[in-house]
């Protein structure tokens, strides 16, 4: 009878202790990674985009109609929609190629067409009462940062 003694290959615990070892390092990647973290950054970077855009839009308006703000801005905060500021088409495509979106309305689609009924931009739009200064906000945020420009 033979004896097996030169066996190569790994018995069952190392192949058990080599996959923990592998799944605690993976484990603790996707902990440093933080995906659902790094969206959220993501669409907040958009976002801040997206509120100069049009605050820039609207600044080219009135610069170029002598100081008047586009019809449906008031000192009232309002969504920018057609329900509410209606500013789509006062700006779009003259001052600005299309609308911006949040991310998370309508997945983030910029309005092309401003006699789509029902758009809505995500943002907020108003003129101060006591300096006329315009403010765009991103109520919409995620991990708790605050997006508003004034100008």
């Amino acid at each position: 009878m033979k004896l097996f003694k030169n066996q190569k290959g790994f018995t069952l615990i190392e192949l058990l202790v080599v996959i923990g070892i592998l799944a605690v390092l993976l484990a603790i990647t996707l902990i440093a990674i933080n995906p659902a973290r790094q969206f959220a950054q993501a669409n907040n970077t958009k976002r801040r985009s997206d509120v100069n855009a049009i605050l820039n839009a609207v600044n080219q308006y009135m610069a170029d109609n002598t100081g008047t703000v586009p019809t449906g801005v008031t000192d009232v905060v309002q969504n920018i929609s057609d329900a509410g500021a209606d500013i789509c088409a006062a700006l779009v495509p003259q001052y600005i190629a299309a609308l911006p979106v949040d991310p998370s309305v309508n997945d983030g689609v910029s309005v092309t067409d401003c006699t789509t009924v029902g758009y809505d931009s995500g943002y907020t739009i108003a003129q101060s009462a006591t300096n006329s200064r315009i403010t765009v906000t991103a109520p919409g945020v995620e991990i708790g940062d605050n997006i508003s420009v004034t100008r």
